[in-house]
């Protein structure tokens, strides 16, 4: 039986990125994936929807040419040529992550992995389809699942999760969505735009909880604008296939819808592969590690959704950097959370970096707020004919730039900035007096700071 430097559980976004650093760094390694490689985001959330999203933002585009003077008629879309592009999209970027591994010299095993403990040597030992692997180091990132939560009635209806959604060959009428999410308002707004009648059900008082609230609420209006039906600060009490009994204030309504869309949130997959056995500290739901992402077992990392902390494929990515650097011996300061950006990618985006209004109230911190509107950027009015959009920045006392948040498009590549500056402890001047590109859309956070 070989042992390996290391062993990983999983190969999503934490998972394979561990794998190619590994191997690259001349780490024996051996990945096991009981799905396909690339794991939730590849196969079934970030590249998937975001590909159907773009389909449907050049509909609108294309729908709304005539602000632009230029004359479009009759656009429409093939949802099943959407679906069959994005799975092509799909297979192109898992054939890319095969060749990494190849190029790395890192083993692939496809099938479920049971963790079987720790041998005299110290090494973890575990099972695949039959076969014994031996490992000095094991990094598990096993991710997340939806959650399906006991919904009277669900049980007995055909709703879709996001899985469902990504697969769907014709349009529904209707669309009742449980939970107004970052999933959830993506699908929303692909739907919305697809010419469906879409319903968001959201039990909290504003939708997409954790991001700016006052950014989150424009957002909701933009969709409002467009046909979307909110009901927020409502719980759903009942399901019965294409009726979705709410609640609010001890009065009940029943909406229809010819699909229900489950998008209430996930959580991280802790059973199924003999985690039990190593009896690692827990945390939230998922489990505790340190910021060079170990467990309370030296030898045994995790990363990514499992760690209960940020469920972002991008932050699963950083931890599993950090994890591999501290395995290799190499220098690392170990994982920073200060500046991890969120993106909602409806059109327009909505992005948020480092702290948020609602969190330095709640911790009843001093700060002060520069924010204005995105047509103070001449790219944005030019680009974005009737549009609105919210630049916020938000200062410490010391007017240390600590939190940052966008509405508008391009919001998603703009907060890059704003985590760099928020990463690297920028001084409101600091950031102003950088020389930024005329005319761009980034101009915004200086002409917020001056």
């Amino acid at each position: 039986m070989i042992t390996y430097d290391v062993a990983i559980i999983g190969g999503g976004p934490a998972g394979y990125t561990a794998a190619e650093r590994a191997g690259a760094a001349g780490l024996s390694t051996v990945l096991f994936e009981k799905n396909a490689l690339g794991g939730v985001c590849l196969n079934e959330g970030c590249i998937p929807t975001k590909t159907l999203l773009y389909s449907a933002k050049v509909l609108d585009t294309i729908k709304n040419a005539s602000k632009y003077a230029v004359g479009a008629e009759n656009a429409s879309a093939d949802l099943p040529k959407i679906i069959a592009r994005k799975n092509k999209v799909v297979k192109k970027l898992v054939a890319g992550i095969r060749m990494k591994m190849k190029e790395h010299n890192v083993v692939t095993i496809e099938g479920t992995a049971e963790i079987k403990g720790h041998a005299s040597n110290g090494t973890i030992t575990l099972t695949c389809a039959g076969e014994n692997y031996e490992a000095k180091h094991l990094i598990i990132c096993t991710g997340s699942e939806t959650i399906i939560p006991p919904i009277p009635g669900l049980d007995k209806t055909g709703y879709w999760t996001s899985r469902e959604a990504l697969q769907a060959k014709e349009l529904p009428e209707s669309l009742v969505i449980i939970g107004g999410g970052v999933i959830g308002m993506e699908f929303a707004s692909f739907f919305n735009s697809m010419g469906t009648k879409v319903q968001v059900v959201e039990m909290l008082d504003e939708i997409l909880t954790g991001m700016d609230k006052e950014l989150a609420a424009q957002l909701r209006a933009e969709y409002i604008k467009r046909g979307v039906t909110f009901y927020v600060g409502h719980k759903v009490t009942e399901v019965n296939e294409t009726e979705v009994a709410i609640e609010k204030d001890g009065e009940t309504f029943i909406l229809q819808g010819e699909k229900v869309l489950l998008s209430v949130g996930r959580r991280p997959v802790t059973q199924g592969f003999g985690l039990e056995t190593l009896s690692v500290e827990k945390f939230r739901n998922g489990v505790k590690v340190n910021e060079f992402m170990q467990t309370s077992l030296p030898n045994v990392y995790a990363c990514g959704d499992i760690t209960g902390y940020s469920l972002l494929a991008h932050t699963a990515v950083s931890e599993a950097e950090v994890a591999v650097k501290h395995i290799a011996g190499k220098s690392t300061p170990g994982m920073s959370y200060k500046a991890i950006p969120g993106v909602v990618y409806t059109n327009p985006e909505l992005a948020g970096v480092g702290a948020t209004e609602e969190q330095l109230q709640a911790e009843g911190k001093a700060y002060s707020v520069k924010k204005i509107p995105m047509a103070f950027s001449g790219r944005f009015v030019a680009e974005n004919e009737m549009g609105n959009g919210t630049c916020k920045i938000i200062l410490s006392e010391d007017e240390t730039i600590i939190g940052a948040h966008l509405l508008g498009n391009p919001s998603s590549e703009l907060v890059v900035i704003a985590g760099i500056a928020i990463e690297k402890g920028f001084k409101a001047h600091e950031l102003a007096s950088i020389v930024f590109p005329h005319p761009t859309v980034g101009e915004i956070f200086k002409e917020a700071l001056i």
